[in-house]
């Protein structure tokens, strides 16, 4: 991602730069700073100070809070994908000896492995870890499941302290130093770290009903670092979301990425808001779904959203502990260059080159009665896509070297689809998953499960 940002129409860097200002003014912080990513790309930053004629820059760092949380995800599904770790694994299988050890690294990434969400004894987020000096002083040893494992959403910041060490016992390295070696430095990511560098705002406590404020503690929080120990900036930052969004084969692929990013539990309630994946928060705004995470810890709140459908990504990043509702101011960022230049469409351009035995495959099928497309896209993909107004599926899938496809999405992810030749050679039908596709509703009869009635079609 480039740090040259690209520019923005002058009206929508003024409804940018006002929300900020409101959010500064409204939430009594006594500096906000806040980014917008464009395909992939910094293309606005803007930033509110309680002081005239000072404002922080991109470059000075704040306190991220649990936006850690996804830098902590990513390092475990590197472990996954390198083959060192099962999401279904048990923690006790890779670090033994936890209160939690029979929770798997799925449920732990996904806050549904029932864990408390904080720790015993005193606040962690405003104490120093040498209070917590064992794993087994971040959760309560008799009791720490506070629902059954895998059955509903609820936040455990013990949970991704364990995750941190877990980091730690398979790369036999400080989590923070695989974080630095493994993800920061190969995305340019120079200015994340575990402690403050100056440049650094300070945390602040504004009182609730008096404009006075209050230095909150600067904690080293030990082996609950994994949880929200990072401090980061917006440039930073951008340059992360710009990962998120499309990934980097340096760090972690795009297909894994997407799979941070699916619910892992189901929604509670009808009209969700929220949900929450592998390490990625999920959030409904203004009718879009956007991932990413928000972030709090005394003297900081942070918010970071992506959206897919518009090829934007924003960030937020205020120095008061309460007021300034920064991944709203975020979520509101998305929607206002969204409003003012919506993500123009790619033109169409014909397939470089064509396969004349695809191409007879493209066209309609039927599944029984039940009217489909198969469509041929870039790079042999297939592309099934249903006509029915009810009862009709669609999925895209990409090809195998063994000549099937797979599926991609929808009802068919994962599932094969085969072509069936007849002894001539030419093609009889499609198979997807025992399900068989013809080139007229249920004919020819010979293929069709369960064979056709010999009168046929009739009226009446």
């Amino acid at each position: 991602m480039t740090d040259q940002p690209d520019e923005l129409f002058p009206a929508t860097r003024r409804a940018l730069l006002h929300r900020i200002a409101v959010a500064q003014a409204e939430g009594r912080t006594p500096s906000l700073i806040a980014a917008v990513v464009r395909d992939g790309r910094l293309v606005w930053s803007g930033a509110r100070s309680m002081i005239d004629g000072h404002a922080p820059t991109p470059g000075v760092q704040y306190r991220i809070g649990s936006l850690t949380k996804t830098f902590v995800a990513v390092l475990v599904l590197r472990l996954r994908d390198e083959g060192l770790l099962d999401l279904a694994d048990p923690l006790e299988r890779h670090l033994p000896g936890t209160p939690a050890g029979g929770a798997t690294i799925a449920q732990l990434l996904a806050h549904s492995a029932g864990l408390a969400a904080e720790t015993p004894g005193p606040w962690w987020e405003r104490t120093d870890g040498s209070l917590r000096p064992a794993l087994d002083d971040i959760l309560e040893a008799d009791a720490p499941l506070k629902h059954p494992a895998g059955r509903r959403h609820h936040y455990s910041n013990p949970g991704y302290a364990l995750l941190g060490a877990l980091v730690e016992r398979l790369r036999g390295r400080p989590w923070g130093e695989v974080l630095r070696y493994e993800v920061l430095e190969p995305l340019g990511m120079d200015r994340t770290t575990l402690l403050p560098e100056h440049p650094h705002a300070g945390g602040f406590a504004v009182h609730p009903w008096a404009d006075v404020m209050l230095p909150e503690p600067l904690t080293d929080t030990g082996l609950m670092a994994p949880a929200g120990q990072l401090w980061s900036t917006a440039t930073d930052l951008a340059r992360w979301a710009a990962f998120l969004a499309g990934g980097d084969e340096k760090v972690l692929a795009a297909a894994t990425l997407a799979e941070m990013r699916r619910p892992a539990v189901g929604p509670e309630s009808a009209d969700w808001s929220g949900a929450y994946g592998l390490g990625l928060q999920l959030f409904r705004h203004e009718g879009r779904v956007l991932y990413g995470h928000t972030g709090s810890m005394p003297g900081f709140t942070a918010g970071l959203w992506i959206s897919e459908a518009d090829g934007l990504a924003a960030l937020a990043l205020s120095n008061a502990t309460g007021g300034a509702n920064t991944p709203l101011v975020a979520a509101e960022l998305i929607a206002l260059t969204a409003k003012h230049e919506p993500r123009l469409p790619e033109p169409w351009r014909p397939l470089p080159s064509v396969d004349e035995e695809l191409l007879a495959l493209t066209g309609p099928w039927y599944w029984g009665a039940t009217a489909h497309a198969l469509r041929l896209k870039a790079d042999r993909v297939l592309e099934l896509a249903s006509l029915a107004g009810g009862g009709g599926r669609s999925s895209s899938f990409r090809p195998e070297p063994d000549g099937s496809w797979t599926g991609l999405d929808n009802y068919y992810a994962g599932e094969t689809l085969r072509v069936v030749r007849a002894a001539d050679g030419s093609v009889s039908h499609l198979d997807l998953g025992s399900f068989v596709l013809t080139r007229e509703p249920y004919s020819p009869a010979p293929v069709i499960p369960g064979g056709v009635d010999p009168q046929g079609w009739r009226a009446g």
